[in-house]
């Protein structure tokens, strides 16, 4: 009887891993066989759509909850996340192989896409300190060759120098978090630490484990001050950054949801995540306000994205945390896909533009939308979320509803204003949706967080608005948002003393798109 449970065991645990083998061998096969780059991107192409089928029908048939001896744990979430890598790594590749044509160095492009991949399915399932920490690292390894695959280019070296930085101290930490862990439980399994913290609370060693984990995430995640990197990598070809953005970049959020239990319990990790998100969110809103390429304002979307994304983490929200990783992935993808459709249609925009949004209109726009959403998550049966949350939401989503100057008096401002109105709350609906997927996440909201993060988006919304009606009292700050606020002067030079570069930097990628 023993062998039937252990057969069936190892079935589960190839069936799990299926996709990260199929995609390793895609790996090996680059640099072992002799197929050109076409046969290749064949090839890879098959192999991304078993990976992705193998997902599917593992999401499909509820697979969630297996685990293998505290190594594998298969969540719902994880499987869902698994599916929307997939996908994106099989449009990636699909799009990479025409972006790609005729260029050197496809092999190696193909091997570090397919490894990448691989490495971000092992990390969904990892329920192991050090298979989570194995599979990250990897993934950044990996994604080192796609970030040089024009060595040339100055700005591409130095995004992987700075990321590579980002990365080992990462590694360090989250080290750090695990013998701390592992020292408390006598286990590196996650299942057995969640099992402690729900029976005995969170003792001091795991506090500071939860600290060094938000630190380790917080540097995988491109939050300010080590957000440079993530902007540099502009230079590298579209596709990756693509991958980048609306892919790897995420996985933090994902960790974080994953560690749910014990940042429950860790108030200052919870703090610190905070605030770092919330800086990162208001600051890089800031900077996008002064920017004019189309992908390196996509780039600082990502930023406040991110911290948008952990402040939801340390707020307890964990179900709008993941549903807004899977929105921006999706929309990332789509948005660096299409880059060239972007820029077209934001001039189109600029053309027809009649005036700036009028004072009134930008006043009365956060009170619309936070009413809205109020409204709609206080209908019966709905499980709303906390109202200072509704009202961050309506102060994000309120420049939906701005109005152009030239129509604050005419009939024809009901048409827009109806329009911005009906997409608040078609987001707001989707949010409410989405928090009935059975995605296995228990919020635990904290008030007076809360309030904090209430106050910071309050301040980005009023720099916003005095951006739009009084440029010209903003000329000094212009200068100092346009460059960042040298937040990652000094990230910079660690990287240039560690690696110096043979080719002069003489300007900020801003200025053009890449490829």
């Amino acid at each position: 009887m023993r062998y039937a449970v252990t057969i069936a065991e190892v079935l589960h645990l190839a069936w799990a891993l299926a996709p990260a083998a199929l995609l390793a061998a895609m790996a090996a096969a680059t640099r072992l066989g002799r197929l050109q780059p076409p046969a290749l991107w064949r090839l890879f192409q098959g192999v991304s759509y078993l990976a992705l089928l193998q997902s599917a029908i593992s999401l499909l048939t509820g697979t969630g909850g297996a685990q293998w001896h505290g190594i594998i744990n298969v969540t719902a979430l994880g499987l869902v996340l698994a599916v929307l890598v997939q996908l994106l790594g099989t449009v990636i590749g699909a799009t990479s192989s025409r972006y790609l044509q005729g260029e050197a160095n496809q092999r190696r492009y193909i091997g570090a896409l397919a490894a990448v991949l691989a490495s971000v399915h092992l990390l969904l399932l990892a329920d192991h300190w050090l298979l989570l920490i194995a599979a990250w690292a990897a993934t950044g390894m990996a994604l080192r060759h796609l970030l040089c695959f024009y060595p040339e280019r100055p700005f591409a070296v130095l995004a992987a120098q700075k990321k590579t930085i980002a990365d080992r101290l990462a590694d360090l930490l989250l080290l750090g978090a695990a013998a701390l862990a592992w020292h408390e439980t006598g286990s590196g399994s996650l299942s057995v630490l969640f099992e402690h913290i729900a029976q005995q609370g969170l003792s001091m060693p795991l506090h500071a484990s939860a600290v060094l984990l938000v630190l380790a995430v917080t540097l995988r995640s491109a939050l300010l001050p080590v957000h440079g990197w993530l902007i540099q990598v502009m230079e590298a070809p579209t596709p990756v950054s693509a991958l980048m953005h609306a892919g790897v970049v995420n996985l933090g959020g994902f960790v974080l949801i994953r560690f749910a239990a014990m940042l429950d319990q860790a108030g200052a990790a919870r703090a610190l995540l905070m605030a770092l998100g919330l800086a990162s969110a208001v600051l890089a809103g800031m900077v996008m306000l002064t920017r004019t390429s189309i992908k390196v304002r996509l780039a600082w979307s990502t930023v406040a994205q991110m911290g948008f994304m952990l402040l939801e983490c340390a707020l307890g929200l964990y179900t709008l945390a993941a549903l807004h990783l899977i929105g921006h992935s999706l929309y990332k993808a789509q948005a660096f896909l299409s880059a060239s459709s972007v820029v077209r249609q934001t001039r189109l925009r600029a053309l027809h533009a009649l005036s700036s949004p009028g004072a009134i209109s930008m006043a009365l726009a956060p009170l619309l939308a936070i009413a809205t959403v109020l409204l709609l998550t206080s209908l019966p049966g709905v499980a709303a979320w906390p109202w200072w949350w509704s009202a961050v939401l309506g102060l994000a989503w309120a420049p939906l509803l701005w109005l152009p100057a030239a129509r604050a008096g005419s009939p024809a401002r009901a048409a827009p204003l109806l329009a911005g109105l009906l997409m608040v709350a078609g987001l707001t609906l989707a949010a409410m949706l989405g928090h009935a997927l059975p995605l296995g996440l228990h919020d635990t909201p904290d008030h007076r967080l809360g309030m904090i993060a209430l106050i910071g988006m309050s301040a980005l919304y009023l720099c916003q608005s005095l951006l739009q009606l009084r440029p010209q009292w903003l000329s000094r700050w212009r200068r100092w948002s346009y460059a960042g606020f040298y937040l990652d002067e000094a990230y910079t030079r660690l990287a240039l003393l560690l690696w110096p570069t043979r080719r002069p930097l003489a300007a900020p990628p801003d200025n053009h798109t890449g490829n």
